[in-house]
């Protein structure tokens, strides 16, 4: 008996053990600096002095801060045009789901924009806009259209830059419908096809309940990308023009080293993981509930 309790002890704590490595390094490397971050809003400090606690002054200085409202606002932009990668992804993974001759040379011009980084996508729309040379003018000159200085003008350069972030970010979600596309039970779909599913139907009731798993990942990495935009605006227009693309990531940059408000630049990063936990928490529930349901 007692080498029977023995046995289900050592098997219940065998899982533990091979998590262990992994929960040890997710607890130094993101629990602990996160908590570091949320006590540090707290503080005033310039990164070399003393650290001074001053309560809730920071959140309280954000409030009244026109631009954290400015940068709040953007990446509420971000957040609702960049979900447009999760759509256009899965239609271009469906269209490259086919056998037919040079489909993986096709993949891999798709595939092209995710393997080539932030800074260079942003200097290459960075030229694409440019009012003198750019191709975007170009294409306007022969509708009749004159030049449109998209990253000097307030009111169009954040939808600019969220363009440019479109063009990698659709790429990796459709490289994660892909995979989930590979992995459908083609046994629904042959019992789909006997009772006459094509076209929509098919792809309503078969083949995107199937890719729930897919459609949450690239939900969540889409609104992780959205929400740490800092490397396309820290290249195209570094916040400007007068801080009208500025983001909560390079808002938080902009004043912890720059201003060397470490202080304050915690309380931005705070606010920025809360709105990032409640997002996708959000989801999480929907898809939890979805399953259940």
């Amino acid at each position: 008996m007692q080498s029977n309790n023995t046995q289900n002890m050592s098997d219940k704590a065998t899982p533990w053990l091979f998590m262990a490595p992994a929960m040890i390094f997710f607890a130094v490397y993101v629990l602990y600096p996160i908590i570091q971050s949320i006590l540090m809003s707290f503080y005033q400090w310039d990164g070399i002095g003393e650290k001074v606690f001053i309560g809730f002054q920071n959140y309280v200085d954000l409030y009244y801060d026109p631009q954290f409202w400015t940068s709040l606002t953007n990446n509420f932009l971000w957040l609702i045009f960049y979900m447009l990668a999760v759509p256009f992804g899965l239609g271009i993974a469906l269209f490259l789901n086919q056998q037919v001759l040079g489909i993986r040379a096709v993949k891999s011009l798709f595939f092209f924009p995710f393997v080539i980084s932030q800074v260079i996508v942003g200097i290459v729309f960075a030229w694409f806009y440019d009012p003198g040379y750019g191709l975007l003018q170009d294409i306007l000159a022969l509708f009749g259209l004159g030049p449109m200085p998209v990253l000097a003008d307030e009111t169009l350069v954040t939808y600019g830059i969220i363009a440019a972030g479109l063009w990698p970010q659709v790429a990796y979600t459709m490289i994660l419908f892909l995979t989930g596309l590979n992995n459908l039970n083609p046994e629904q779909i042959e019992a789909a096809k006997m009772d006459g599913a094509k076209g929509w139907t098919m792809l309503w009731n078969v083949i995107l309940p199937q890719l729930r798993p897919a459609t949450f990942i690239a939900i969540v990495v889409t609104v992780i990308g959205a929400l740490r935009s800092f490397d396309l605006v820290a290249s195209m227009t570094a916040g400007g023009p007068y801080g009208s693309s500025s983001v909560l990531a390079f808002f938080m940059y902009e004043q912890a080293i720059f201003n060397y408000r470490m202080g304050y630049g915690a309380a931005i990063a705070t606010v920025l993981f809360l709105i990032m936990l409640i997002y996708i928490a959000f989801f999480l529930w929907r898809m939890l509930k979805d399953e259940r349901g």
